[in-house]
C-alpha cells in the first residue's frame, strides 16, 4: 500500500457509506475492530476471538488545519468481501463463507475492480496452528470454518478467528495482498439494505427461491430441500426490500448456478453503491450513521496496520461510479457426479488475476470483454 499526503476533502461521509456498502464482507487480518455475534446481533464477542474496540462513524469533521484521516493512502488496495451463513439455530455451528468478493482499487484510486470466487473453488489452505488446522488442499468455504475452530472449546467457533485464515488463503491463491475487508452475516446484509430503504436492481433472468414464501416467510423444510409457494424474481428492473436482496442473492439452483449467484450478489453491491449515491449521504451524517448503525454485531471489520474504516473511507470517498468494474471469472467443476471436487477458475479467469496484479485489467478486459458483468 503506497502512501502520500492528500489535501482533505468533503466527501468522507460518503466514502465511510460507500466502504459500509461495498465491503459488506471483507477479511484482512491483524486488528479486528467489531466482532460477529448471531444473526441476532447478541453483542457477545465470539469464543477466541481478540477484544477490541468497535469502529463506529465519527461525530465530528476533522480539523481544517490537519490532513483528515487517511490522507496519505493512494494504493493500490485490496479489500476481501466476504458474506457468511451463521446457522445459530444449531449449537456449535461453524460459520461458513457463502459469498467471497476481492475489491482492488488500482494506485491513484480512481477505479475499482470487484470480481467473485466461488465457494467451493478449490485452493490450498494453509496451516493455521490456532485453530489446529494442518492445512490441505479442498474448498475455499471451509477455509472459515476450519479457522474458527477454538481448540478445547468445540462449540464456540470463532468467526474472528475463520476470517483471518480465510484472508491468507485468498491472498495465497490470488497473490494479492489484503489490506482490509469484513465479514457480515446475513442478517446484517437484510438490516443494511432495510436503512437505505431498500435498493433497485435488475433481475437478468428468472430466479425462483428455494428459502422464502411471497410473502417473507420461510419455506417448511422437506426431504431434499423445501416446500409450499415459492417468493419469484421475475427478469426486470425490482425494488428489493432487504429481505428480497438477500434471498435474491442466495440463489444458486438456477440456469448458471453458483457463477450466477456471484453475479447478482455483485450487482446488488454496485446497486448499494449507487443508492448510497442517490441519496447524497455526503451531506445527511446522520443517514451514514443509521447504516452503520445498522450493521452492529453483525460485522467483523480488520486492517493491516489498525487502519480504521474512516481512514478508508477518506482514500475512496471519490471513487467514481461510474469507475466501479464488475468482473466475472469463468470457472468449471473439478470432477463429476459423485466425484465432485468442487470449482476451478478457467485460465482466462486466472489470467485476469495476472493482469489485475501487473496494473494490466483495462487492456486485459478489452481483449476479453466477456468478463464485464452487466449491471
Amino acid at each position: 500500500m503506497v502512501l502520500r499526503s492528500r489535501a482533505p476533502r468533503r466527501r468522507w461521509l460518503l466514502g465511510l457509506a460507500v466502504l459500509t456498502a461495498v465491503v459488506l464482507a471483507a477479511t484482512a487480518a491483524v486488528v479486528v475492530t467489531r466482532l460477529v455475534g448471531s444473526d441476532g446481533g447478541s453483542g457477545t464477542p465470539a469464543a477466541g476471538t481478540p477484544s477490541a474496540t468497535p469502529a463506529g462513524p465519527p461525530s465530528a469533521s476533522p480539523s481544517p488545519t490537519g490532513p483528515p484521516p487517511g490522507a496519505d493512502i493512494t494504493g493500490p488496495l485490496n479489500l476481501l468481501l466476504v458474506g457468511v451463513d451463521t446457522r445459530v439455530s444449531v449449537p456449535g455451528w461453524e460459520p461458513h463463507a457463502d459469498a467471497v468478493l476481492v475489491l482492488h482499487v488500482p494506485k491513484g484510486l480512481g477505479r475499482a475492480y470487484l470480481f467473485s470466487l466461488p465457494r467451493d473453488l478449490v485452493v490450498d489452505i494453509p496451516a493455521f496452528p490456532k485453530a489446529g488446522y494442518r492445512g490441505g488442499r479442498t474448498k475455499l468455504t471451509h477455509a472459515m470454518s476450519y479457522g474458527s475452530r477454538v481448540p478445547g472449546r468445540p462449540k464456540q467457533p470463532s468467526t474472528a478467528q475463520g476470517y483471518e485464515l480465510l484472508r491468507s488463503t485468498v491472498s495465497g491463491y490470488t497473490g494479492l495482498r489484503i489490506d482490509a475487508g469484513a465479514v457480515v452475516t446475513f442478517g446484517g446484509f437484510d438490516k443494511l439494505v432495510d436503512t437505505l430503504g431498500g435498493v433497485d436492481v435488475y433481475v437478468d433472468q428468472r430466479v425462483a427461491s428455494r428459502h422464502r414464501r411471497p410473502d417473507g416467510r420461510h419455506r417448511d423444510p422437506a426431504p431434499g430441500g423445501y416446500t409450499g409457494p415459492q417468493m419469484v424474481y421475475e427478469k426486470g428492473q425490482r425494488h428489493l426490500t432487504g429481505w428480497q436482496a438477500l434471498d435474491y442473492a442466495r440463489q444458486r439452483y438456477l440456469t448458471g448456478g453458483d457463477y450466477a449467484r456471484q453475479r447478482h450478489q455483485q450487482q446488488l453491491v454496485r446497486a448499494l453503491v449507487r443508492k448510497i449515491l442517490d441519496q447524497d449521504l455526503a451531506r445527511q451524517p446522520e443517514r451514514v450513521e443509521q447504516v452503520v448503525a445498522a450493521l452492529g454485531d453483525t460485522l467483523v471489520y480488520s486492517a493491516l496496520g489498525g487502519r480504521r474504516i474512516i481512514d478508508f473511507a477518506y482514500a475512496l470517498g471519490e471513487l467514481p461510479a461510474e469507475r466501479f468494474v464488475l468482473v466475472g471469472l469463468p470457472g468449471g467443476a473439478v470432477g463429476r457426479g459423485s466425484g465432485y471436487r468442487g470449482e476451478q477458475l478457467t485460465k482466462v479467469g486466472r489470467d485476469f488475476l495476472t493482469a489485475l496484479r501487473a496494473g494490466r485489467a483495462d487492456a486485459y478486459l478489452a481483449d476479453h470483454p466477456q468478463l464485464r458483468v452487466k449491471t
